[in-house]
């Protein structure tokens, strides 16, 4: 669960306030990638002392081990408190450049597709022989092997007239 700023600000001393507003959305836009990078070294640094220092705390009420420090109290809400405010800036500043990262990584496969692009229209069609006819011209007529043999229109009614007659002499004669 995210704390409000000045619920976060209660639980940090000034120096740590100044870089804990560099992981608000305010600061975070702002900001250039260096020093988003330091910060989240600083951050992760102060929130593995917090971590260590809780676990301690712990052992320690629970008796498994001996206190460190004589001034620390002997309940672990503040350290923890400060480990979760920390935590959560941890969590905005890798959010941050993880986003950064993915939008440079987005130009920079645009930029590769644009440099393909342009590449391959100056190359020039490939050289691939000639796919021989085509339908381009429209339709033409395959040339026939075969020898055309065709009965001329006038003996086709005089084969069917002698065909009747035949029949007729043949009826006559039964």
């Amino acid at each position: 669960m995210s704390l409000p700023v000045k619920a976060e600000a209660r639980f940090m001393k000034q120096d740590e306030r100044e870089l804990l507003a560099q992981s608000h959305n305010t600061a975070l836009a702002e900001a250039d990638a260096e020093d988003l990078a330091a910060a989240r070294v600083r951050i992760r640094d102060m929130l593995a002392k917090e971590r260590g220092l809780v676990r301690s705390m712990r052992r320690s009420i629970r008796g498994k081990a001996e206190p460190r420090g004589g001034s620390f109290p002997g309940h672990v809400d503040k350290p923890a408190r400060r480990k979760q405010v920390l935590s959560g800036a941890l969590k905005r500043l890798n959010k941050e450049l993880a986003r950064r990262q993915a939008v440079e990584a987005r130009e920079a496969t645009k930029d590769a597709a644009r440099r393909a692009l342009a590449m391959k229209a100056d190359a020039g069609g490939a050289n691939r022989p000639a796919g021989g006819r085509t339908a381009g011209q429209g339709m033409r007529a395959n040339p026939r092997d075969k020898r055309r043999t065709t009965v001329p229109p006038a003996k086709v009614g005089s084969v069917s007239q002698q065909t009747k007659a035949s029949q007729a002499a043949r009826d006559a004669r039964g």
